[in-house]
């Protein structure tokens, strides 16, 4: 194998892994959130912003979040057949 061949299958480190920030819509599995995360995106003909939202599944080693709460996750190796998704922190809990 050449060293290009090993620098592509290579981990990324921690830095460069792709974060998600979004609210929490449930927390009922053990160990794991459902994370709604909202964007915006452009319009391809109408050229007008239109709201997309993405719901992730995220580990939750302490299942320390809960419904409603903002929480920032990052992308990590596959847990489960959707589980692709671990909490990082808690940036704003939910009130109540």
């Amino acid at each position: 194998m050449s060293d290009q061949q090993v620098e592509q299958g290579a981990q990324k480190p921690r830095s460069e892994r792709k974060t998600a920030r979004g609210v929490v819509m449930s927390n009922k599995m053990d160990k794991t959130l459902v994370v709604q995360v909202n964007r915006k995106v452009r319009h391809p003909v109408y050229e007008k912003f239109v709201s997309k939202r993405t719901k992730l599944y995220a580990h939750d080693e302490k299942g320390e979040a809960s419904l409603g709460d903002i929480v920032e996750i990052v992308q990590t190796r596959p847990m489960s057949k959707l589980k692709r998704w671990r909490l990082l922190r808690i940036i704003q809990k939910a009130n109540g």
